[in-house]
């Protein structure tokens, strides 16, 4: 058996080749992180694999987000599904064993490929086309939503600005309306000079009838009292703040409708429960991956990081703990706010969390207990196509 420790980084990977009983049967060789440099990865192992006494082969790295999404594809291609291992771990396990601190990416790799040695690692299936796909769109989506939050913070700031009474107006400033309109007109002063009848088109354009004559009358008072600053730097930002917003808007709703396509196809049944979304489906589907993974639903919970912490010495039991918080991040984040949805229109879920707030735990605690109960079962329907049957 031969065993490849990858340490992997931007722009080279250090690898070391061991046998069975952690001999290195090559230095620890770098290679570009290129098609020529895993060509050479390839040939060192066929150069070994063709030994005798060679037998299998396994290959470990860690998990170093985007960074070896090319090397895990290529290892896949050519038939060594790598064994990808919990950085956390890693480390942990190393500084257990090294009392020198001695941390190098030659040491890594070395400790990498006593690490799949030493314990009883096996690698992951490959991901689905849609399971990668829909990780690279929820994960796009995820940034776009985060990066029009900020726009949407700069553009309250401004409108408080240029134009403080407008609240007395609208109710919804980042409609498509308002949003229009001051990017065209950026300023009290370019509403006071747009003569009645242009404006009446622009709100007719894209309002859609729902604002009359007497609100664009109404607009053009409040613009006349205004205290809003004139300034040209202001209105030029808001105008770009607007643009950024609508092509973001833009964005998230083409990768919405291709989430959509795609969670279709993959003919899930966690669309069945009453609150789970497209969008939250998906992020499931993408984060949990291969369901065959999880032989339980505490292992999909702690992967969740929706563990909760334990602290006991001697006689001492700590009753405050915490969520764990130390698997992914948008796995987490889905299910709390898939938990929140079920629990509006499903009674079952319902009943569950007024039983935990009723054992006096705080709602953010009781709603931990509740995107644990989603876990268990999200995983019997991940695991058996079976269909939710809601209680109303």
């Amino acid at each position: 058996m031969l065993y490849v420790g990858i340490d992997v980084a931007k722009r080279k990977h250090d690898c070391v080749i061991m046998d069975r009983e952690g001999r290195m049967l090559t230095n620890v060789f770098t290679i570009q992180n290129s098609k020529e440099g895993f060509f050479e990865l390839q040939r060192q192992i066929k150069l070994l694999q063709s030994h005798p006494s060679s037998g299998n082969t396994k290959v470990g790295l860690e998990a170093t987000g985007h960074y070896s999404d090319n090397i895990i594809a290529f290892l896949h291609e050519i038939g060594l599904p790598p064994i990808i291992l919990n950085p956390l771990r890693v480390s942990l396990c190393q500084k257990a064993q090294d009392l020198r601190k001695l941390k190098t990416d030659k040491s890594d790799a070395k400790f990498i490929a006593k690490m799949i040695i030493t314990e009883n690692l096996t690698s992951g299936l490959q991901s689905t086309f849609h399971s990668q796909e829909l990780k690279s769109l929820t994960r796009h989506r995820h940034r776009m939503v985060k990066n029009r939050s900020m726009y949407k913070v700069s553009y309250d700031r401004l409108l408080s600005i240029v134009f403080p009474e407008l609240d007395d107006l609208v109710s919804d400033a980042l409609g498509a309306t308002v949003l229009q309109l001051f990017l065209e007109l950026p300023s009290t002063e370019a509403i006071r000079n747009c003569h009645l009848t242009h404006l009446t088109n622009l709100v007719k354009t894209y309002s859609h009838g729902r604002f009359d004559k007497d609100w664009e009358i109404h607009l053009k008072k409040l613009a006349k009292d205004s205290i809003g600053l004139s300034s040209p730097a202001k209105a030029r930002e808001l105008q770009y703040t607007i643009r950024q917003i609508i092509s973001l808007n833009n964005e998230i709703d083409l990768i919405e409708k291709e989430i959509k396509v795609h969670v279709i196809d993959s003919g899930t049944t966690l669309l069945t429960v009453p609150g789970i979304s497209y969008t939250l489906a998906a992020i499931i589907l993408a984060e949990i991956g291969d369901i065959s993974r999880f032989e339980t639903p505490s292992k999909l919970q702690a992967f969740a990081g929706l563990e909760l912490t334990a602290y006991q010495s001697g006689q001492f039991t700590s009753s405050r703990n915490v969520m764990v918080k130390r698997g992914s991040t948008y796995l987490r984040w889905a299910l709390l706010y898939a938990a929140r949805n079920v629990c509006f229109r499903d009674k079952t879920f319902g009943d569950y969390l007024s039983q935990k707030i009723a054992e006096g735990k705080h709602y953010n605690n009781a709603m931990g207990h509740v995107a644990k109960k989603l876990v268990r079962v999200i995983f019997r329907l991940m695991k058996t196509d079976e269909v939710y049957l809601a209680k109303a």
